[in-house]
């Protein structure tokens, strides 16, 4: 269904803008009112790039679910009843929070389950954490799963945030290396050919061959902004195929170095989601589906299908991994002794702790290979441009 931006006062008299999905327009102002809310404007939120944009903007982030679960754990462990834990927070929430919040509340109060209610909104909540929470209400224990799932999403958000923030710095440098090149050949290059046109000056090649680069993007940036643009689209569209998916997820995996924290990275995320689902009370097939479903990667996507589908057939869980030679040794020899030992799940734990640290110096590796590299590549940009620009200048010198 679409999503509309909205604009409502509530029973203060405070504006509140967000974002709502419904049917159609008429439908998503009836949404709005009926929760007591005086609708002022509702407009299409749009689709495509810009709706990602916005949804990034305004809408429920990462973080959002992190502090829900942590929150909502608290009060349910403190005795608090679901439906009174929710009501509490929906009130100390933000407005785009607050709404979904209220949303699961009337689910649940109209009978639903918690685990129903949050598949509704399953563009926040994933297969994985709604499967633990079915998990827990069926055992009767969903303050110790809600507890489970904050520390989970804590440690995977902690994670991510150390990946990305080791890479900050590389990707900062190559954009402003492109952004410097870009100036040079666009605004300096120009004015140093006309200066030696006025001399007449014999240019040597190198100086000559960047003259040239430079009238080609001083004529034709139209042609080059639009070939990135349109290359870009072409490659965005073929990557949403299966044969340009396996291709790029195929290559992405054999790279020196970034294949290797790939793989790492999601051998991590494998084992700590797989230990928290089978603790929980999730048989191991489903919870090896679920796991599937959640993997970025369609090689390891199908990998842990395929797995799946040999435990239907009897094989071990560690035979199933075994027989795939994307998944390292490590691996599957440390699920066998989890199988032989009846500890499964914490094994996987300290498996997903293991592959953890492993990540985070891969990362520094990464980080650490990729700073000299860029040196090197930045020194050698700049040699080359002083000497074609030095050169001619030097035999003007001479001249004179």
């Amino acid at each position: 269904m679409p999503f509309f931006r909205y604009a409502v006062k509530n029973e203060h008299g405070e504006t509140i803008k967000g974002k709502v999905e419904a049917r159609s327009q008429n439908a998503a102002a009836s949404t709005l009112s009926s929760r007591g809310l005086l609708v002022i404007d509702i407009m299409p939120l749009g689709s495509g790039y810009f709706a990602a944009f916005n949804s990034m903007l305004s809408g429920i982030k990462p973080d959002d679910v992190v502090n829900l679960t942590r929150q909502l754990s608290t009060m349910v462990t403190a005795g608090l009843p679901l439906s009174t834990a929710l009501s509490i927070l929906a009130e100390q929430s933000r407005a785009e929070v607050s709404i979904v919040l209220n949303d699961i509340l009337r689910d649940i109060e109209g009978g639903s389950t918690f685990s129903k209610a949050l598949e509704k909104k399953s563009n926040i909540f994933s297969r994985v954490y709604t499967q633990l929470v079915r998990a827990g209400e069926a055992g009767g224990v969903l303050d110790e799963i809600l507890s489970r799932l904050a520390d989970t999403l804590d440690k995977q958000k902690e994670f991510r945030s150390k990946t990305k923030g080791a890479l900050i710095y590389p990707i900062i440098v190559v954009i402003t290396m492109i952004a410097v090149a870009f100036v040079m050949m666009i605004v300096v290059i120009p004015k140093l050919t006309e200066m030696y046109a006025d001399f007449g000056a014999d240019l040597p090649f190198i100086t000559q061959l960047l003259i040239d680069i430079s009238n080609f993007f001083v004529g034709f940036w139209w042609l080059i902004l639009a070939l990135i643009a349109g290359g870009g689209y072409l490659f965005h569209s073929w990557r949403k195929t299966d044969v340009g998916n396996h291709a790029i997820d195929k290559l992405l995996l054999k790279m020196p170095v970034f294949g290797d924290l790939k793989k790492k990275i999601i051998l991590t995320e494998f084992a700590r989601t797989l230990s928290l689902l089978i603790s929980a009370g999730v048989s191991l097939i489903k919870g090896l589906r679920i796991v599937s479903e959640a993997m970025d990667s369609i090689s390891y996507r199908d990998a842990f299908e395929q797995a799946a589908s040999k435990l239907e057939k009897g094989l071990s869980l560690s035979q199933a991994l075994g027989a795939n030679e994307i998944f390292p040794p490590i691996l599957y020899q440390m699920v066998a002794v989890g199988e032989e030992t009846g500890k499964l799940d914490e094994v996987l734990l300290k498996l997903s702790i293991y592959y953890e640290a492993e990540s985070q110096q891969a990362v520094k590796n990464l980080t650490t290979a990729l700073e000299p590299m860029i040196m090197i590549v930045l020194g050698l940009g700049v040699g080359v441009m002083v000497v074609a620009i030095i050169m001619p200048i030097y035999s003007l010198t001479n001249q004179f």
